[in-house]
């Protein structure tokens, strides 16, 4: 269920600019966004596992809080962001 090594270094390598740079808003974003779609899946097909739900909401208001705090100090990379990972529609 988690990602894998490769993955996230994919990811991190895409979004954050290099494979080194973990920190930056967009990684993390990417990241997270990964994961909610991996878990909406596991969703999918087992809808009683309400442990799992909860941790889904945890990981959207997480990375509701990163995109609020990246739309303040970073407008156009918000919106670059937001484009590339097909989130707003």
């Amino acid at each position: 269920m988690p990602l894998t090594k490769e993955k996230k270094a994919e990811v991190i390598k895409t979004f954050g600019g290099s494979e080194k740079n973990t920190g930056s808003i967009e990684a993390q974003v990417a990241l997270i966004t990964e994961r909610i779609s991996q878990i909406s899946s596991h969703l999918q097909a087992n809808k009683k596992d309400f442990s799992t739900h909860r941790g889904l909401m945890k990981l959207v208001g997480e990375r509701k809080s990163l995109l609020n705090y990246l739309q303040k100090h970073n407008l156009t990379g918000y919106r670059a962001l937001i484009e590339k990972l097909g989130l707003r529609k």
